[in-house]
């Protein structure tokens, strides 16, 4: 199936503007463009080819679930240091028939032969940031596998044609992805497959340049002959396999023939009078709620966005959280992880009588609840069945390894792994490790009422927390509350790491203004200039009474929300 190019549908209200934060000017109701609005279905993604696609296929008849594999493919080829076929995948589905929220945590295993010894004997006392140790099995073709099987409608090949058409005929790189991939070339040309793969005549390709990607066509091409068995259990996997032993890594093939993605019950709370859902651990997702749980009982709105007392008191929540998650946060198949006291109403109360409404805290600490973070994209239908997916290499390029000419980077989500045999997080063998990317939803009344994420590692439970209170607290719409600046805190404890000493800083976009930037001060925060890292957010707002989709789009990236 051939896709004809479809650029021109984008100047219809989601037209993609670049612009630094400079160039944006203050205040909290501006907006770098006016809300999509449609009928039959919407997408927003961070690249417009991606967006196109999955309008293409509910176009053609495909449901909300069809249309975000095939976007995410395109994300692969397109985007391709964020995601693709070497990472992990977690999504919320929205079913319009049953009206009831689906989760699929799609993430994959440490190899069976990784374990902390193995790390010790290697005289490492954390695992590398990048290389072949660092790789964890991929989970994303597993999970577009159950997705597409639960709820999806349409064949491989129809939902995998507009990425290999992309793959093989090429694309036009644009500007903001144009230069992270321009950002990793040194440590890609370090990797002789990397660079024969992402580095066409030596270098990274510049903005507008045409990038085609003719292994990742072919590995594609198996998964349409093949399906996902072409990966775990085929040439895929046997690929893999061959450049992890020629490489030092630790993957055997039954790392991926015994891979399986799981079903889990998405897990939620009400924040004034909205139900906000997010995934259960391994992911961060709970410390969403964790957060919102602890600012409800504090009058954001009176306060005002970007005010210095709105910020430092959802730093303080923030904070507070984070050391839960450095504490708690684990693969639940392996340790035990208190969710449902994690995120009790009755948790939050205890833990907010450490926050001083005047004053940052210097040494934050994880409660004991027993006693009281890529792309991120959405596509809903005219059904209004909807779709919350991340996806990701975790870091720029993951690992940084092509496996042979397959096409795609493998991820170095085992790097979140900790080797202290001690931590919840611990390294073991075919354990799911920490994840940072969390979709979310939103319902009312029992109703779906908004499907959206921010991915940035660890930014991204602060960033959804953001989004929130942007939407529910101070009223934006969903294209203001994704361009309103934001704040970054960093500096907590990590499950990966050590626990971190005093109370970290804070990054603040440049329309925050000198003022407010004072009064934190004031309080105590070490505040810094921007720092870039705020994340990328999509949304999509369902009214249901009136049958119309209204979609945002992240201004800092290079994509669209679009809908028909």
């Amino acid at each position: 199936m051939t896709f004809a190019p479809v650029h021109a549908l984008f100047l219809v209200g989601g037209l993609a503007i670049v612009a630094s934060a400079h160039d944006r000017p203050s205040g909290p109701l501006h907006k770098s463009r006016s809300v999509v609005m449609a009928r039959h279905g919407m997408a927003a993604t961070s690249q417009p080819l991606a967006t196109a696609a999955a309008i293409r296929v509910l176009q053609q008849g495909g449901n909300a679930v069809d249309a975000a594999i095939a976007a995410n493919a395109v994300l692969g080829v397109v985007e391709p240091m964020s995601c693709g076929m070497g990472g992990d995948l977690f999504a919320i589905v929205w079913d319009a028939k049953t009206k009831k929220l689906h989760g699929l945590n799609a993430s994959g295993r440490s190899p069976a032969r990784a374990d902390i010894a193995f790390f010790q004997a290697q005289g490492l006392d954390a695992i590398p940031t990048h290389g072949p140790l660092s790789w964890s099995v991929p989970g994303c073709v597993d999970g577009w596998d159950q997705l597409r099987r639960k709820f999806g409608t349409r064949p491989w090949a129809d939902l995998l044609a507009p990425a290999i058409q992309y793959a093989e005929e090429g694309f036009p790189v644009t500007e903001i992805i144009a230069a992270d991939w321009n950002g990793a070339a040194p440590a890609l040309d370090r990797i002789p497959t990397s660079a024969a793969c992402y580095l066409p005549d030596g270098h990274a390709p510049a903005a507008g340049d045409v990038f085609r990607n003719p292994g990742l066509a072919r590995s594609l091409k198996a998964i349409v002959d093949g399906g996902r068995d072409a990966y775990y259990k085929g040439p895929l996997a046997e690929a893999i396999v061959r450049y992890s032993e020629s490489e030092g890594g630790l993957f055997a093939l039954p790392d991926f023939a015994e891979h399986a993605s799981t079903w889990v019950e998405p897990v939620s709370t009400n924040y004034r009078g909205y139900d906000v859902w997010e995934l259960p651990p391994n992911g961060q997702g709970i410390a969403v709620l964790q957060m919102l749980n602890l600012l409800e009982a504090y009058n954001l709105k009176s306060m005002g966005p970007q005010s210095a007392q709105a910020l430092h008191l959802m730093i303080e929540a923030k904070k507070l959280a984070y050391e839960d998650r450095a504490k708690y946060y684990a693969d639940p198949d392996k340790v035990s992880v208190p969710v449902a006291e994690l995120i009790s109403k009755g948790y939050a109360d205890n833990r907010r009588k450490e926050i001083d409404p005047e004053r940052a805290s210097d040494q934050p600490r994880a409660g004991d609840p027993q006693h009281s973070d890529t792309i991120y994209m959405t596509v809903v239908d005219g059904d209004f069945n909807c779709v919350s997916l991340i996806q990701s290499n975790y870091h720029g390029f993951g690992s940084r390894h092509v496996p042979g000419d397959l096409g795609f980077a493998l991820q170095n989500r085992g790097t979140s792994f900790s080797l202290d045999p001690g931590r919840p997080n611990r390294l073991e063998p075919r354990k799911r490790p920490f994840h940072t990317i969390i979709p979310a939803f939103i319902t009312k009344d029992g109703k779906p009422w908004l499907s959206f994420g921010l991915m940035g590692g660890d930014m991204q439970a602060q960033g959804h927390v953001q989004v929130v209170c942007n939407i529910i607290d101070f009223g934006m719409d969903v294209q203001q509350a994704g361009d309103a600046p934001r704040f970054c805190h960093f500096g907590s404890s990590d499950p990966s790491g050590p626990p971190a000493q005093g109370g970290g800083s804070v990054a603040l976009e440049s329309e925050i203004g000198p003022e407010v930037r004072r009064a934190l001060e004031a309080k105590g925060h070490r505040v810094l200039d921007s720092r870039g890292g705020y994340g990328g957010y999509q949304a999509i707002r369902i009214d249901l009474e009136h049958g119309v989709l209204m979609g945002g789009s992240e201004s800092r990236k290079d994509g669209a929300a679009m809908g028909y």
